[in-house]
């Protein structure tokens, strides 16, 4: 038997989901997604294993554990990441060079389009 999770389980793990990925990667692209289905999205997915993780999710929610992380870490780096987060865009998170992930989403599609945002976390 499956057991249905609550909203707030849900974005309690999202949370933690977001946090985790936050400390493990060092590179965040934030690419639009307008006009984008969910089949063109995980051949995306499918083409950066390995060292590239999408999240997709609410804006709101994205922000408010962006400024809690913040806090709880004390690198203000994140808040750059803030204004970014208008419309329907993703956040590509990377170890890999961004440029070689930007090439893997022209190859798949040419609706995904990257915009060139530069986000660091480590040094």
């Amino acid at each position: 038997m499956v057991v249905k999770l609550s909203k707030a389980e849900k974005k309690v793990r999202y949370d933690k989901k977001l946090c985790s990925l936050l400390d493990e990667y060092g590179k965040v692209l934030i690419a639009a997604a307008d006009n984008v289905g969910s089949n063109q999205l995980q051949s995306i997915r499918r083409g950066l294993r390995g060292d590239s993780v999408i999240l997709m999710g609410k804006n709101t929610l994205i922000r408010r554990r962006i400024r809690f992380h913040t806090e709880k870490i004390g690198n203000k780096d994140f808040l750059n990441l803030l204004p970014l987060l208008v419309g329907n865009v993703g956040l590509i998170f990377t170890k890999g060079d961004l440029n070689a992930t930007k090439k893997v989403f022209v190859a798949l599609t040419s609706v995904f389009t990257p915009w060139n945002v530069i986000f660091t976390n480590k040094g």
